[in-house]
């Protein structure tokens, strides 16, 4: 298919848990996907398996630690394909525990500043990199993995099922992510692009950890609505499923 008319997706964090579950159920859909991961040899063998079921995926070096990883991610996806359709900042870390403790009163700066780099600075970097080619798009499409966690709302009410979940870092740096979604969405509310934040649910990953309630074969769900969200659909929004969240 020419790729000016087929879709191309990018998602970072691509090759294990939510991000390969997302490659999945887009690809089935047609749509080209292009994963983002660190290690080369685990992305392609993400992609191997992939494509050993029909889909149509390619692996991209990116490094959310390197500062030009974000350009040469945009100069390759220019390169190859002059566009972009799909944005999916899937890619996240978690330096601290989240449950049963207030860590507010000595959480270290290193966890600070590596959580935000990640989380935060490090997508607001790749995407704005990536917008041209987005804004070529007729449909494009941004989500940013965010958290329940990020939730000031919830976490401000002492019943919430969140509310011993009082980890910093994490938690803040997907309440930035937040308003960077309601402020990016602003900035394109006149343009065909339309972005949002996504809680994919507590999923059973290496960052959610084993008590979690939901499989990662499930992850996909919020993920897939946004990232194929029609022209009638939210935008600035902030959701799991087809749920809006509070901020």
């Amino acid at each position: 298919m020419n790729t000016t008319q087929q879709r191309i997706a990018f998602i970072t964090g691509a090759n294990r848990g939510i991000g390969f579950e997302t490659v999945r159920k887009l690809g089935e859909q047609g749509i080209k996907v292009i994963m983002g991961a660190r290690d080369r040899a685990k992305g392609e063998q993400a992609v191997n398996t992939l494509k050993a079921s029909g889909i149509d995926a390619e692996y991209l070096h990116y490094d959310a630690t390197i500062a030009n990883s974000a350009q040469a991610v945009a100069m390759a996806l220019e390169t190859r394909f002059g566009k972009l359709d799909i944005l999916i900042n899937n890619a996240g870390i978690l330096k601290e525990a989240l449950v049963g403790q207030n860590n507010s009163a000595d959480v270290t700066q290193e966890i600070l500043r590596t959580t935000f780099e990640a989380n935060f600075f490090a997508v607001v970097a790749l995407t704005q990199a990536l917008l041209p080619l987005l804004q070529r798009s007729p449909a494009g499409r941004i989500v940013n993995l965010s958290s329940i966690l990020g939730s000031q709302t919830l976490h401000s009410s002492p019943d919430s099922p969140i509310a011993a979940a009082k980890g910093l870092a994490y938690n803040a740096s997907k309440t930035a992510l937040n308003m960077f979604t309601i402020h990016l969405a602003h900035a394109l509310k006149d343009t065909a692009i339309k972005v949002n934040a996504a809680h994919p649910g507590w999923v059973k990953t290496e960052l959610g950890g084993t008590h979690a309630p939901m499989e990662v074969r499930d992850s996909w769900k919020t993920s897939i609505r946004l990232a194929t969200l029609d022209e009638n659909g939210p935008t600035g929004g902030y959701f799991h499923e087809d749920q809006a969240l509070p901020w």
